[in-house]
């Protein structure tokens, strides 16, 4: 009988103390995410398993209340989901993460939806603030990157309920992976093994290999690492482990042997060198970012890259910041007055020590650093304490409730002085070491100007209005630019000109979406063609050079005070006069005089498509007759009767002229 009351004294302390943390929450100033797993069952590490999810979240600012999980008029979302345990070393404490799906009635298709706020996807995370007593290192860090100009996930601050449990402080969390709205690259699938689909779009990631997930290949770095001796293990993000063919693996595997040959050598050359492999400002910002926060993992785990198709290598998302800000849960590592690519611990790959070691990769370095920590720039002292000021206020009330659950943040206010003083230590110590930018600081840029753009052409007969689409790009200066290198810095559409092109003074050229529907629409060739199409409603076009220096930079819209007859209803965009300034709306009117177009055109005579090339190429507008190929040096390397098609593919990489009666084209192979 003593037994028996004393597990019935036992049941009832455990139920008291379900009820009261369900009690915790009444209200919150922060939305409130009510999950309800089928028939109650706890949430495993896998599989996922299934329930309800609802999202109390009043839009006008006022307070969410823990009453109103049954009023549609304040639910941000009710649907079904599944859902697991995630993460690696944050398992081991009480408070779990979580990967959730949204998933439609049928608990198999999956539910695109948008929440708090944030784009339609149906693939998220509940970011639990594992080992940080600020409650604030994963959200400022994504928050500063993307102020910086790169995507980071996109997050809100909520409240969790799961089965009448309170769970704490959360962040609402975008998980990495391809798509228009996160990382913006081009979708693969198992066709793609030939150029230039097999060019992208991917994101592979540095990182243990977790759930069992095969490691892709592993990397040398100069110093040991906590978690693989000296080496780096690689992991395909996507395409999948499982759906990426050997083609694509050992593609992508070559592009990031190239960069350490390409960085362990120092090679600068625009050609052939770092900045034909990868894309300068986002590798900047990815190690302003890690350095700066002396991130302890940023080079080696959580380590994300991506690549466009027929685009550069790009560093990041950043991902995981918890151990960062002069705070480490496994050691004394996140140091003010270290480099995390040189502290023997996590290094990384070598490439990253090389890059830093490449002078005029770090001239670079140096100069974006004191930009970004200029007054109300985003890493100013003043402006980032002011930042996590107002981050603290908001999350104040959660930051209460979550101590009284699980007691994880219960040095919150001093955890956020000392942080705050390593800040200014940090920066101190970054401004002291981080070298000079003398070499790098006045660049001489070429007068190239945006001035006309079709992002949303009418269809015409069977050709859709993507296939229309198109840039002017004019040379607003007298002298010949050399376009050797120049491309498109932002994802969305990727080009760039190829080695040897060049544009006289005063005239311009054409790039499109889809060369043959150009011509065929036209009836005339353009300079070349774009890899993916504009987009209908924003984008942000950046002309730079190969070490990322903006040319010229139009971000268009398809609504007022943007020209709004450019939105598919025939005409196109056209830059008023060549010296406004084309970042303004007004500088913007309407254009449909396609002779414009015509006499700009690069090419004359006859077109060469695609050019560059790899192997066959198209003859438009040539009349009838011999064809001759030759090389630099005069020497005819092929020639015959001319037909549509002509194969190359047995020439060597370079630079070519093919001749047709008295009018003369470059060819360049790659």
């Amino acid at each position: 009988m003593k037994r028996i009351r004393i597990l019935l004294s036992v049941l009832w302390i455990m139920a008291g103390w379900c009820v009261a943390y369900a009690q915790i929450l009444t209200d919150s100033n922060l939305p409130i995410v009510v999950i309800d797993i089928d028939g109650g069952a706890s949430i495993p590490d896998e599989p996922r398993v299934y329930g309800n999810m609802k999202i109390i979240w009043h839009q006008d600012g006022s307070r969410n209340y823990l009453t109103d999980v049954n009023n549609p008029q304040f639910l941000n979302y009710d649907g079904r989901i599944s859902i697991e345990i995630r993460g690696s070393s944050s398992q081991l404490i009480q408070k779990k993460q979580y990967g959730l799906t949204t998933l439609q009635a049928d608990n198999v298709t999956n539910n695109n939806v948008s929440i708090l706020g944030m784009p339609s996807e149906n693939d998220w995370i509940l970011n639990g603030l594992a080992y940080d007593q600020t409650g604030m290192r994963d959200f400022l860090s994504y928050e500063l990157s993307e102020r910086l100009g790169q995507y980071a996930p996109r997050r809100v601050y909520c409240e969790v309920v799961i089965n009448n449990d309170y769970k704490g402080l959360y962040i609402f969390l975008e998980k990495i992976k391809a798509d228009k709205d996160r990382v913006n690259i081009v979708k693969m699938d198992e066709s793609c093994n030939n150029y230039p689909e097999v060019t992208g779009g991917y994101i592979t990631k540095a990182d243990r290999a977790d759930n069992g997930d095969p490691v892709a290949w592993t990397m040398q770095g100069y110093g040991g690492g906590w978690w693989g001796g000296s080496s780096t293990t690689f992991v395909h993000h996507y395409p999948k482990p499982e759906d990426i063919t050997t083609a694509q693996h050992n593609y992508i595997h070559n592009v990031f042997n190239t960069l350490a040959s390409k960085a362990g050598s120092h090679d600068v050359s625009v050609t052939s060198g770092i900045p034909s492999v990868i894309d300068i400002p986002s590798f900047v910002d990815f190690m302003i970012m890690g350095e700066f926060s002396s991130n302890v993992d940023v080079y080696e785990l959580s380590t994300f890259f991506h690549k466009d198709r027929l685009g550069k290598l790009r560093a990041g998302p950043i991902w995981d910041y918890n151990l960062a800000y002069g705070h480490d849960e496994f050691g004394n590592r996140s140091l003010y007055y270290v480099w995390q690519f040189d502290n023997s611990d996590n290094v990384g790959p070598k490439f990253w020590k090389d890059l830093f070691n490449t002078s005029l990769f770090r001239c670079y370095l140096a100069k974006r650093w004191f930009e970004l920590t200029e007054p109300e720039q985003p890493l100013n002292y003043d402006v980032l304490c002011a930042r996590i000021d107002e981050i603290d206020a908001w999350i104040s009330e959660g930051v209460g409730r979550d101590n009284q659950r699980w007691h994880q943040m219960n040095q919150h206010a001093s955890e956020l002085q000392s942080m705050k003083t390593w800040i200014q230590n940090r920066i101190d110590w970054l401004n002291q070491n981080i070298g000079s930018y003398d070499g790098c600081q006045d660049v001489e840029l070429p007068p190239l100007v945006i001035s006309k753009i079709h992002y949303h052409p009418e269809d015409w007969w069977a050709i859709d209005g993507d296939q229309l689409e198109f840039i002017e790009i004019t040379n607003n200066g007298d002298a010949e630019v050399d376009l050797t290198g120049i491309y498109f810095r932002e994802l969305g559409i990727t080009y760039g000109f190829p080695v040897g092109s060049t544009l006289a003074g005063r005239e311009a050229l054409v790039l499109c979406s889809d060369s043959l529907a150009f011509i065929e629409y036209y009836n005339m060739v353009p300079f070349g063609q774009f890899d993916r199409n504009l987009s209908n409603k924003s984008e942000n076009l950046v002309l730079a050079d190969a070490w990322g220096n903006i040319i010229d930079q139009v971000h268009y819209y398809d609504s007022d005070p943007w020209p709004w007859e450019a939105d598919g209803e025939g005409p196109y965009l056209q830059l008023i006069d060549l010296d406004l300034d084309n970042s303004l709306p007004e500088s913007w009117t309407i254009g449909n005089d396609l002779t414009g177009i015509m006499e700009n055109t690069a090419n004359e005579g006859f077109g060469v498509f695609p050019n560059p090339t790899t192997g066959i190429v198209n003859i438009v507008g040539a009349p009838d007759g011999e064809y001759r190929i030759t090389n630099i040096m005069g020497q005819t390397l092929m020639a015959g009767p001319l037909n549509d098609r002509i194969d190359v593919s047995k020439l060597p990489s370079g630079i070519y002229f093919i001749t047709i009666g008295d009018k003369t084209q470059k060819l360049i192979i790659s």
